[in-house]
């Protein structure tokens, strides 16, 4: 990647860190709590409106969106909003859920029957021990229930990355979008039902500027924004290049969250933290540690590559697929 693309990278991955810290915010503004599915809703309302009026349909079928609707959307922001308003830590959660590429390789391995390589199975090991560490340290401090609810966004999210995966749409934008229209009516009805009329009401009728700022940051930057540059880069590199720039965005949240927050980490968490990158980085990145070299290809090989027929785009590593919204953030 050239330097100015990396910087591009590096951009979204800052919007995906600081997400987290914006969901905290916007989830307690001004002493108000906001019910988290609630909230939820409110975002994707503005991920999809007036957007689809504009973005056309993917060329998936129904059942594909509405599947990355439910899992990659809704199960996974649903799950995340309501852990970090039982307590989980801002920053801690960009970390936590980093934990579904790891459940990608897994489940795209049941699911696809893509084998994962040592090096990926190598990299899911060290990340559950992370994982396992993290929990240790939490729960010596606060109940662990919003970290299980951390994992099961995580694992929603992996979910989601699987049935996209398989879907294969052409814009991860437009799966964004559409998809995205799955989300606002089931999480309002679950919020009747687990918060009340009057909690919906009570919200509706007093908005913060805290909690519409915090909407429109995640909608808009997080991810269309976001987004946006970031399947365009997957469309010009190999994700194995473009990848491996997610693994800032906990680096970000952890310290955006100290910063505005002033939420500082356990040592024992930290120490899982960084075995749990560590799962993550080796089960993304290659040998080499970083893009696979292009081989350069003599003369003959070069007309012989000019007079074959195209071929279908390289496979998106298991864990992230190109140009879809792998919400993070």
């Amino acid at each position: 990647m050239t330097t100015r693309h990396s910087l591009l990278a590096a951009f979204v991955a800052v919007l995906w860190g600081l997400n987290f810290v914006a969901i905290d915010l916007g989830l307690h503004a001004n002493g108000r709590d906001v019910p988290p599915l609630l909230f939820v809703a409110m975002r994707f309302l503005l991920v999809v409106f007036p957007w689809i009026l504009f973005i056309r349909k993917p060329d998936v079928s129904w059942a594909a969106i509405i599947g990355v609707g439910l899992f990659m959307s809704a199960g996974q922001f649903g799950l995340l909003y309501l852990s970090m308003a039982l307590g989980m830590p801002a920053g801690l959660a960009s970390l936590v859920l980093q934990a579904q590429v790891l459940l990608t390789v897994l489940l795209a391995a049941l699911f696809l029957g893509e084998r994962p390589s040592p090096r990926q199975l190598a990299g899911v090991v060290l990340g559950v021990a992370g994982l396992a560490i993290v929990a240790v340290g939490r729960s010596s401090v606060a109940p662990l229930l919003p970290f299980i609810i951390v994992l099961g966004a995580a694992l929603s999210w992996a979910a989601g990355n699987v049935i996209a995966c398989k879907a294969k749409a052409a814009s991860g934008l437009g799966l964004v979008v559409w998809s995205g229209a799955v989300v606002p009516l089931p999480l309002i009805a679950l919020s009747l039902v687990i918060d009340g009329p009057d909690a919906i009401a009570a919200t509706v009728l007093d908005l913060q500027a805290g909690t519409v700022l915090s909407a429109i940051y995640t909608a808009v930057f997080a991810s269309l924004v976001g987004y946006g540059i970031w399947n365009w880069l997957l469309a010009k590199y190999p994700p194995s290049a473009v990848v491996p720039f997610t693994l800032l965005v906990p680096v970000v949240g952890m310290s955006a969250a100290w910063l505005a927050l002033q939420e500082v980490p356990s040592v024992t968490e930290l120490a899982g933290g960084l075995l749990l990158l560590g799962g993550v980085a080796t089960a993304v990145l290659n040998k080499s540690g970083g893009p696979p070299k292009p081989k350069r290809a003599g003369p003959k090989q070069a007309a012989a590559t000019q007079d074959a027929p195209q071929q279908a785009p390289t496979p998106v590593p298991a864990g992230m697929t190109r140009g879809v919204e792998p919400h993070n953030r």
